[in-house]
């Protein structure tokens, strides 16, 4: 691991245009040999997008794995770039929420798509702010480090983990820290409710919610994508959802939900496919992904 580190700091200084393509080029061969993972991504876009042929499905597919592996290589940018240079490839638009997060409580809601790094390299290149946010130590004690390091280079921020619930991201809230959240993963039914993603139940963490109805904070979703041509990354913020969470926390969730999945529509192989989103199931309900049936 130390060993693919170095790698990545001597290609971080290689113009992004080159080192997007290696990593496209990357991923083209992972398609091929990450069968588990292919299995996976292709379960999936056949569960969110049955109006589809075969055939694009496999290309979204594959063009997924060579932006997932682009991003991956693209990260030694973000880890190691001057700021600078960060400025120039990393788009914001309209605009960082700088009011909203001075009036009070924030959540900066993130969806998995492949460019996740990006939302927390926004507050640290083009504000002032830290943020608090949820920490899965990784199992490789060197790539964790080197992932603690990367995402701390800009000032510290307070990582906090699942287990320890809700109530000190509420306390770090309070403190004046956005909360930086990336919703749409399966974490099983503990906390979560099954909702539609792609007309599909999903269980789905109604943390979002739940925070926001104990805080009262502004709930900001960023979307964060590609810029063409290799020039870079854009982090697009949205308004403040109005009226959320109301005093239906599923009906919430639902909504959280269908704003993802318009997003997942605008740019569908850069969502995180590779997951297993659906792996929890209602009771009685079949598992979705079973045996490799596209190597049968």
């Amino acid at each position: 691991m130390r060993l693919l580190l170095a790698i990545m700091w001597l290609l971080h200084w290689l113009p992004l245009p080159i080192l997007g393509r290696l990593g496209e080029g990357i991923g083209s061969l992972l398609y091929i040999y990450m069968r588990p993972r292919r299995h996976i991504t292709l379960t999936n876009l056949r569960l969110c997008f049955p109006e589809k042929t075969e055939e694009e499905r496999v290309r979204i597919a594959r063009e997924h794995f060579r932006l997932f592996a682009r991003s991956a290589l693209e990260r030694g940018i973000l880890w190691w770039a001057p700021v600078s240079r960060l400025r120039r490839l990393i788009r914001v638009e309209p605009g960082m929420p700088l009011e909203t997060f001075a009036k009070g409580p924030t959540i900066l809601l993130a969806p998995h798509f492949v460019c996740l790094e990006i939302p927390g390299a926004t507050l640290g290149v083009f504000s002032e702010y830290s943020a608090c946010t949820i920490y899965t130590k990784q199992r490789n004690e060197v790539i964790d480090r080197a992932l603690l390091k990367g995402r701390l280079r800009f000032r510290p921020a307070t990582l906090l983990s699942r287990e320890q619930g809700v109530k000190p991201i509420i306390r770090a809230m309070r403190k004046g820290l956005p909360f930086l959240m990336l919703p749409d993963m399966d974490f099983g039914i503990r906390d979560a409710e099954f909702v539609p993603f792609f007309g599909v139940p999903a269980a789905t963490l109604t943390a979002t919610a739940r925070i926001a109805a104990a805080t009262g904070a502004a709930v900001v979703p960023v979307v964060c994508t590609f810029l063409p041509d290799y020039k870079g990354w854009k982090a697009t913020y949205y308004p403040a959802w109005t009226d959320y969470p109301g005093d239906d926390i599923v009906a919430a969730t639902r909504r959280m939900n269908a704003f993802i999945e318009e997003r997942v529509r605008e740019h569908p192989a850069e969502y995180f496919w590779a997951h297993k989103r659906f792996k929890t199931r209602p009771p009685g309900e079949p598992d979705v992904y079973g045996r490799d049936q596209d190597e049968s």
